[in-house]
């Protein structure tokens, strides 16, 4: 996917994967002082589907945009950009960096790293947020982070079961319809 024409096609198609992170980060339920949702299974499944770069621009964008609407400060919305960019990212590259990226182990594969690197990057930003922006002790910032910790986990666990059971349901029918094959025009 390294070579990717950016057509009218995958820009829709973007929009639409963007579209769907949004909507889904909207049905989401509080668990130990976090959210719970299937927003990051749409962010892996932007990465599988577009491939690195316009996967993780879907991922980025949408959860983004979410993140503006409710309200959160520039920075927030940043952050969430680059982490969500970064999940999707990494599941592109590594699911499309090599040959037969439809095996069903290989997508486990990429899910787990992409949704391991968003959990490492939302633990970074609460160590820096509760350590050097609200003063917390060290001890208070080792608390928030496991309470965190916790609910980033079993998103990342249904996100990493979601996203591959998806993609390989709908993959004979984006076969068959030729979208798959029109999704990948113009790879080298």
């Amino acid at each position: 996917m390294n070579n990717k024409r950016l057509t009218v096609f995958n820009i829709t198609f973007m929009a639409m994967m963007a579209a769907m992170v949004y909507v889904v980060t909207l049905f989401r339920f509080p668990l130990m002082g976090s959210k719970v949702h299937f927003a990051n299974a749409v962010c892996l499944l932007s990465g599988i589907l577009l491939g690195p770069l316009q996967g993780g621009l879907a991922a980025g964008v949408g959860s983004a945009l979410y993140d503006a609407v409710a309200g959160y400060d520039f920075i927030n919305v940043l952050i969430t950009l680059v982490s969500k960019f970064a999940m999707a990212w990494v599941c592109g590259m590594i699911l499309h960096g090599g040959k037969k990226p439809h095996r069903l182990d290989r997508t486990a594969l990429a899910c787990v790293v992409g949704a391991l690197t968003y959990v490492a990057l939302y633990m970074l930003k609460t160590f820096i947020y509760n350590k050097f922006v609200y003063g917390y002790p060290l001890d208070a910032v080792g608390a928030t982070m496991v309470a965190k910790l916790i609910p980033s986990l079993i998103n990342a666990a249904a996100a990493v079961v979601a996203a591959p059971l998806f993609y390989h349901a709908v993959l004979p029918a984006l076969k068959s319809s030729g979208l798959l094959k029109r999704m990948y025009a113009g790879e080298a």
